[in-house]
């Protein structure tokens, strides 16, 4: 059985592969175009080969694994049409995504960044309304592997940690959870709203200009899901107009973000460039999944993070 691998994770992981009783292709994403060779390809690993390589050239394709948690990048159409099974890297980048959020939460609370430009200018100026996480209420938009690591760790806050999800399902290291037709209602109670639901076409700028208004004047907003799911052009006025305590966001919805952007000289917002998934063992997660869904398919078992392409998630 052929596998065609855009990314080479080193000698001894792809032997790994080859023992389980692949024949192993490994072609560059970045260069990666159809060629003869790809006919016989049963399944391929990767995270977005789409906009050079044409899947629907390969009759042969019957098992797509992402290297992603999201699928957005995925020709739909031509996914379904072809049955072709897609499954992704949910809980692979979990972890680090949940430090990362815990992290920003604290950074605009603590006000960090506005000390480091004092140390940089040797100014001693001390700040005396700085804000503990101590009973905040901290709600996530989306209650997935991403929303749970980071609930766990809200745990030694003592934060109350709320959820949204589609039917208000009760979830581990959740205080509560609300089904999405309760969205606006949670918006207004929340200190800090954490966006980490998948991104669809039912979610696209689901943060608009009115869910926006119904948020604390003093809230945070972390964003790590999908840049359109914030309509970024009305978040900016929001700010503009004095509201929000902060805002981290670590997607946009043009990446990279352009230079002309207000977000990156607005002294209430930390930017960072989609980079909340990095840490060392990123690689060493997602192979995980990788080898055991690949040792699962040859062995006609069923798969791990199954996706419903329809669904988008």
């Amino acid at each position: 059985m052929k596998a065609l691998f855009t990314y080479d994770y080193g000698k001894e992981k792809m032997e790994s592969i080859k023992n389980l009783g692949y024949d192993v292709m490994i072609v560059d994403e970045k260069t990666i175009e159809y060629s003869q060779e790809m006919e016989d390809v049963e399944v391929l690993v990767c995270y977005n080969p789409f906009n050079t390589l044409d899947i629907s050239k390969m009759p042969n394709l019957k098992w797509i694994q992402l290297s992603s948690i999201g699928i957005d990048q995925l020709p739909k159409e031509v996914s379904v049409e072809k049955g072709i099974l897609v499954t992704n890297n949910k809980g692979g980048y979990s972890i680090p995504m949940g430090e990362w959020i815990l992290l920003k939460i604290l950074e605009i609370y603590k006000e960090s960044y506005k000390l480091y430009q004092q140390q940089q200018q040797k100014k001693w100026k001390m700040n005396t309304n700085l804000l503990e996480l101590y009973r905040k209420r901290i709600g996530f938009i989306g209650t997935g592997s991403i929303a749970t690591e980071s609930a766990k760790r809200l745990q030694g806050f003592e934060a109350h940690v709320i959820g949204v999800n589609t039917k208000g399902t009760k979830v581990q290291y959740f205080d509560k959870c609300y089904a999405i037709d309760k969205l606006d209602e949670v918006l207004g109670e929340c200190d800090v709203v954490v966006l980490t639901i998948p991104y669809t076409s039912a979610t696209h700028h689901l943060i608009n200009k009115e869910r926006l208004n119904s948020m604390k004047k003093d809230a945070v907003l972390i964003n790590v899901s999908r840049g359109s799911i914030i309509d970024e052009d009305a978040l900016i006025q929001h700010l503009k107009e004095g509201n929000l305590l902060g805002a981290a966001l670590d997607v946009f919805e043009k990446e990279p973000l352009p230079a002309d952007s207000p977000l990156w000289e607005m002294d209430r917002v930390l930017v960072t460039p989609h980079t909340s998934w990095i840490s060392e063992m990123r690689n060493e997660r997602r192979f995980r999944i990788i080898y055991e869904n690949m040792k699962r398919y040859i062995e006609k078992e069923s798969l791990f993070n199954q996706v419903d392409i329809v669904k988008g998630y």
